[in-house]
């Protein structure tokens, strides 16, 4: 196996993207965070290949600025894996792909049954690759030499991946809405904040009242704000289910608070000052939040039918049509049309129902053209059959 140097310097950053520059083809690019352990999302190591250059190994918070990486290879298509992932990073480190391939989505596209890059990998080029390293703590410095061994064959591959689909693609004729899937991830904007996040807290099902969700609330805001200010992530401090536990013990003191036992992490105890003035925090915010989060109007679909029949008709007659044609297209179903797509198209329709209209109403909830040449017609077509079945049922018998 080969020995990788990372670059932390700018020195090595010019002479790395000099070489890249040289090289030819697209550009395989992929990034290692140390999700679960850091707060941020930030890339700890990027790796770049090219044919004629090689493997390259960039430590972006010991370099700081890439601007050379990016002129070298801007103007050419960059190779990634689940591309969604990475990109939010990698524009943070001011790198920009003007055009991309994603083989994890080609991979979906193909109607591949395993699409992680190991399987990939195997899958187009018969290599098995070792992922030991997946969830290892990639701000960990210096890196040990067997996590740049499993980082470096994360792109040494990569293009010839790409060759392999690419020609997969042309044969199952789907090139064009491929580049057209690539460009969407490539262009998509990031997702709004939401407005509660608090609400995701593991386990907060169980908190009863709004006054305990207050108190829930005033919590995950503390742990939150220790955990960007420390850079660490928010359940290496205090896990959800410790501070669900807090609320539900209902301390009556701060001593009472640190005899809890199910109240643990490794700051529970150290920073016990904080966690109390968030539960009297809770307890004194005249806001208390709704039982239920704001949502956006739409329940779940096993309550369609008591809380709007036509539209749970609709959506049970369109979704195994969609799902026909997903499997004629040999694709999951989600990346032929979002099953949320669906679902917002089924519960609020256009007035009148026809081709033009869902297509309309399809693109105006993010579905691409090559999407909404496949489906309009067959949704269309379901959701008239959905009306007629109404109606028929309607009908008293003779």
């Amino acid at each position: 196996m080969a020995e990788y140097d990372v670059i932390a310097d700018q020195e090595g950053t010019s002479a790395a993207a000099a070489a890249l520059a040289a090289g030819h083809g697209p550009v395989a690019v992929d990034v290692e965070r140390a999700s679960g352990f850091r707060y941020s999302q930030r890339a700890y190591l990027i790796q770049v290949f090219r044919r004629g250059a090689g493997v390259f190994l960039f430590d972006p918070p010991a370099i700081g600025d890439l601007s050379p990486l990016q002129q070298a290879i801007g103007e050419e298509e960059w190779v990634l894996h689940a591309a969604s992932q990475d990109l939010p990073s990698l524009r943070e480190d001011g790198l920009e792909p003007p055009r991309i391939f994603d083989t994890e989505l080609a991979s979906r596209l193909l109607g591949h049954d395993r699409v992680g890059l190991g399987a990939v990998v195997e899958h187009t080029l018969g290599i098995t690759l070792a992922k030991a390293h997946s969830a290892a703590d990639w701000s960990t410095r210096p890196l040990p030499q067997s996590w740049l061994e499993y980082a470096a064959l994360d792109v040494l591959h990569l293009v010839d991946v790409r060759d392999a689909l690419v020609a997969e693609l042309e044969e199952q004729d789907k090139s064009a809405l491929a580049a057209e899937e690539f460009e969407a991830v490539r262009t998509r904007a990031p997702k709004p904040a939401r407005e509660e996040p608090w609400r995701r807290l593991s386990g907060l099902h169980s908190v009863r009242g709004r006054r305990s969700l207050a108190i829930a609330r005033a919590l995950w805001t503390a742990r939150e704000e220790l955990a960007q200010q420390e850079d660490v992530s928010p359940g290496r401090l205090v896990p959800d289910r410790s501070l669900v536990a807090a609320v539900a013990a209902n301390p009556a003191t701060k001593s009472d608070l640190a005899r809890v036992k199910e109240f643990t992490g490794r700051a529970s105890r150290s920073q016990l000052d904080r966690w109390w003035d968030a539960i009297e925090a809770g307890r004194a915010d005249p806001a208390l939040p709704s039982e239920r989060g704001s949502g956006d109007g739409m329940p779940p679909p096993r309550a369609w039918a008591d809380r709007n029949a036509p539209a749970d008709a609709r959506l049970k007659s369109a979704r195994p049509a969609v799902e026909a044609v997903a499997a004629e297209l040999n694709m999951p179903t989600e990346n032929l049309l979002t099953p949320d797509t669906l679902r917002r198209v089924a519960w609020n329709p256009p007035a009148e129902i026809t081709p033009e209209t869902i297509a309309a109403a399809l693109a105006e909830w993010g579905a691409r053209p090559w999407q909404i040449a496949r489906t309009a017609q067959v949704i269309t077509a379901a959701f008239v059959e959905s009306v007629n079945a109404r109606t028929d049922g309607d009908e008293p018998a003779s």
